[in-house]
């Protein structure tokens, strides 16, 4: 019974073949010996079979050879050197291994995903420094919506993109064209940063603001950032109820560590604040931060400033409200 090659599979097996040959193989070893290249019907179809794999193998960066014999100068024979292929050895620091898992998140659930779940458990499963140093410490970032993949495609071609933005105040749409920068995360949401060719401002644009399509010019129709624009904290969140301003919380020690993690500096407190830690947070988005916190009740007080302090009692009072009226107690 016959069974199909892939060429993925092909290929695979001629790696292994050219890495553990002793000396060289000819094209003759590898039409007997390689899995895949005796379903080639004739001798043209095996050439032409095994030279789009040599192309293949060197666009990928494998270090193929060709060695000839030294009786016979027309008998060519090929094998990978060894020295150009092996990889260094990986020793990743648990700082490093934390920036590649949460590098992973980003293709939580999309195409990508897999892959990405298996390389980050073969560089744990091969670095001493993967031990469990870091937990109590992950930092989860929000799967990318729907526009995330054309807006990156956008950002490598340098494209110019038109979409609906919905503002956050107003809930009013209005069509946007934008030279997109860069993506990135900032308190719990995707944004994507770049020029607003309408305002002639450099803005950030939360995704799940966006409605509809992202459609993406011609490549190159984007001007390369000017380089202090492409800090996103320099840039304001277009449409964002909040501001890009500092709050001040303090913290019960050790407790809302998903609090921490969005703090830029922790001081000890004092004074009445004696036995907490204070945090400074990036406000951005009030209602985001306020929804962090208010889940923290019991161990996150908010300092300043006061919009921020009065959303987030709004909500511990709308939660009382749903839990009702207390039991008169017998």
């Amino acid at each position: 019974m016959s069974t199909t090659v892939t060429p993925a599979e092909r290929l695979l097996d001629l790696v292994i073949a050219l890495t553990h040959t002793e000396h060289r193989m000819t094209k003759a070893d590898v039409r007997r010996h390689v899995n895949g290249y005796s379903h080639a019907g004739n001798d043209d179809a095996f050439e032409r079979m095994f030279e789009r794999d040599k192309v293949t193998l060197r666009e990928l960066g494998i270090p193929l050879v060709t060695l000839t014999d030294d009786a016979h100068g027309d008998d060519i024979g090929y094998r990978i050197d060894l020295d150009g292929y092996d990889l260094p050895h990986v020793d990743l620091t648990p700082a490093e291994i934390g920036v590649l898992s949460v590098a992973a998140q980003v293709w939580d659930g999309e195409h990508l995903d897999l892959p990405a779940r298996r390389a980050l458990t073969k560089l744990r499963a091969v670095s001493p420094a993967a031990s469990g140093e870091l937990s109590g410490h992950v930092l989860r970032i929000p799967p990318p919506s729907a526009t995330f993949d054309p807006l990156l495609s956008a950002i490598a071609d340098r494209a110019v993109v038109t979409f609906t933005y919905r503002a956050a105040t107003s809930r009013a749409a209005s069509q946007r064209r934008v030279e997109p920068w860069r993506l990135v995360v900032r308190d719990g949401a995707w944004y994507v940063l770049g020029h607003d060719l309408v305002r002639d401002a450099e803005r950030l644009f939360r995704l799940t603001r966006i409605t509809g399509a992202v459609r993406v010019g011609a490549a190159g129709s984007a001007v390369h950032p000017r380089s202090a624009a492409t800090d996103e904290g320099a840039a304001s969140v277009d449409g964002a109820s909040g501001t890009t301003s500092t709050a001040r919380v303090a913290v019960r020690p050790e407790r809302a560590a998903q609090v921490r993690l969005r703090a830029t500096s922790v001081t000890t407190g004092d004074g009445r604040w004696a036995g907490w830690d204070l945090l400074a947070l990036p406000v951005g988005d009030v209602e985001d931060l306020a929804g962090l916190l208010a889940g923290h009740t019991d161990a996150v007080v908010v300092l300043d400033p006061p919009h921020l302090r009065d959303a987030v009692v709004s909500r511990l009072r709308a939660a009382a409200a749903l839990a009702g009226p207390e039991a008169p107690r017998g």
